[in-house]
């Protein structure tokens, strides 16, 4: 089953290219160095090297492109990352990295990024404060797509500003770079070597260079929130259940994510497809069950050179693209290092080590957009609503109200928030802050809350133009200040609950029935409307609601829709 296409498609749209900037040639016998501390200067001495900083918007510093791990390739590919060598001298980056290797979103087929794609980014405040809170972004894309800077949403200087905070966004390795084992590539290599979870543990290592070197920005090692949506989202649920990541973080923030995870025996299968596509690609077999054959006489050694030999490129073209570019690869592999055999099972016996606060939701409409876009159904359609609704209501269910549930039962583990982004959603009169029929069409949409929670106030692209007016702004730009007061709080003590603020309460998920569970994030065209709900939903309720609630034949369409939908079912 394939997942679901999780990322802005239509900021992919308009991802225009970006340079690729690497750290040149560097002496191999440079020591790291002692981290210096934050002095309002943006010339800030890291353990590998010396930064320079430039000015942003809304008085803050931003360095740009700063190499966390060494460049992985050649012999690093598929590789545990390593530490950055250290350069002499100042590196000043002028442009952002460019992003990992990945399908292109625009034109089918065609490939860009690159392999040397580790680099972080970091805006803070232009003042003297130090022991600032750390909140470090993971884009979304699937897994397979994306960047730390795709789109001006993801940028951090509005919520450094604001919120006084160092934000941090990282790249990862995607798609079969990010995860990728087979046999050969484990045979002699470390634990972490041969996971196979390489994104995974780019993270890891991106959180190790904001401990040793954050303070040297004016961050506070000790109070770093991870956040993320979509994909990123799922990757921030993964890091609350790897051992290799305890301890480098104090919160976690998840926006439109799941918890699910592979089997190392199916990301084996995608390998050795791609061990035998390529051997086809190179004429060296004429069918795939002959490459079959050649591979087995093949020793583990040779596999390994044989598939580091191949460009990013070549390994590319091993994968089907499909919706914006996503390539249909198994991330988050259960090895039993760096995830837990047992995967997000561990959730419901407490073998976690990421006990951390944290706050999880979806929105309101979150499959509206792929319908849209997809054009099967056509959305001025009764089935275009009811499909929306039920196979939203079944992602959160998932992704929000299960993960929830279990977290909840566990009594060492800190509170959880759950919210439901609702913006633009039509109310039960059928009226939607935004333009036209756009409320219809597309709604409280997936990667929608982005602009919200960081207070970048844009939205993929020409979205911008159709979805956010002069009319709704008040109302808009409220519910955005009101829930990076919520975020804000949370970052600094793991309660979002600010005295005095004047917001609702937002209680923590609360077992039983009639107990709050989650927080409603929406406005009018004028002001917020936040409220506690007690709705809690399960998929078998769901699901049940489909057979109670519509008439035939609507119910028939919604219950094959449901049964064709490429979303994840239960927690794994």
């Amino acid at each position: 089953m394939r997942r679901p296409a999780l990322f802005p498609p239509l900021a992919l749209l308009l991802l225009s290219a970006a340079l690729l900037v690497s750290c040149a040639g560097t002496p191999p016998d440079i020591p790291p160095y002692e981290p210096g501390h934050w002095d309002g200067s943006p010339v800030v001495q890291t353990r590998f090297g010396v930064v320079r900083g430039e000015e942003d918007s809304d008085q803050t510093w931003v360095w740009k492109a700063i190499p966390f791990a060494q460049p992985p390739v050649g012999e690093l590919r598929w590789r545990a990352p390593r530490d950055p060598a250290p350069w002499a001298g100042v590196r000043a980056q002028g442009s952002f990295n460019g992003g990992c290797t990945q399908y292109s979103p625009v034109v089918r087929g065609s490939v860009h990024g690159s392999e040397d794609c580790l680099y972080l980014n970091v805006w803070r405040p232009r003042t003297g404060d130090t022991g600032l809170p750390v909140y470090v972004w993971i884009h979304g894309g699937g897994n397979s797509i994306g960047s730390s800077t795709m789109v001006p949403d993801y940028y951090g200087n509005r919520l450094a500003s604001l919120s006084r905070m160092v934000f941090v966004s990282v790249n990862y390795r995607l798609g079969p770079f990010g995860w990728f084992t087979h046999p050969a590539l484990r045979d002699g290599a470390s634990a972490e070597d041969a996971s196979g979870n390489y994104g995974t543990l780019d993270i890891i290592q991106s959180l190790k260079w904001i401990r040793d070197n954050i303070e040297a920005f004016g961050g506070d090692p000790r109070c770093v929130t991870i956040s993320g949506e979509s994909a990123g989202a799922f990757d921030v649920l993964s890091m609350m259940i790897s051992p290799p990541a305890r301890g480098l973080f104090h919160r976690a923030i998840s926006q439109s994510g799941y918890a699910r995870t592979h089997a190392v025996d199916e990301a084996d299968g995608k390998a050795d497809a791609t061990l035998r596509q390529l051997i086809v690609a190179d004429g060296k077999a004429r069918s795939l069950d002959d490459a079959g054959l050649a591979a087995a006489r093949m020793s583990p050694a040779e596999v390994r050179a044989y598939l580091r030999s191949k460009s990013d490129r070549q390994i590319m073209r091993c994968y089907g693209s499909w919706m914006m570019g996503m390539t249909d690869n198994a991330d988050l592999i259960r090895d039993g290092v760096v995830l837990p055999s047992a995967g997000f099972d561990v959730l419901s016996t407490g073998e976690y080590p990421g006990k951390v606060p944290l706050i999880v939701g979806t929105n309101k409409e979150e499959v509206k957009l792929f319908q849209f876009f997809s054009g099967v159904i056509p959305w001025r359609s009764e089935l275009y609503a009811a499909a929306a609704k039920y196979s939203s209501e079944l992602w959160k269910a998932d992704s929000v109200d299960e993960i929830s549930r279990r977290l909840a039962s566990r009594p060492d583990q800190p509170p959880v928030y759950a919210y439901q982004f609702a913006w633009g959603s039509p109310d039960v009169s059928g009226k939607s802050p935004m333009p036209g029929n756009w409320g219809r069409r597309l709604g409280a949409f997936h990667s929608l809350e982005i602009p919200f929670f960081l207070g970048t106030d844009t939205v993929n692209g020409v979205m911008q133009v159709l979805l956010f007016s002069g009319r709704n702004a008040p109302g808009r730009k409220a519910l955005s200040a009101a829930i990076m007061d919520y975020t804000t709080r949370f970052a600094r003590t793991g309660d979002p609950n600010r005295p005095g603020s004047g917001l609702p309460a937002w209680d923590p998920w609360t077992p039983g029935a009639g107990a709050p569970k989650y927080l409603v994030l929406d406005a009018t065209s004028e002001e917020p409307v936040i409220a506690m709900s007690t709705v809690e939903l399960t998929t078998d309720g769901v699901r049940a609601s489909v057979e109670t609630d519509l008439p035939e034949p609507l119910r028939t369409q919604v219950r094959e829709h449901l049964e064709k939908s490429t979303m994840p079912s239960g927690v794994r």
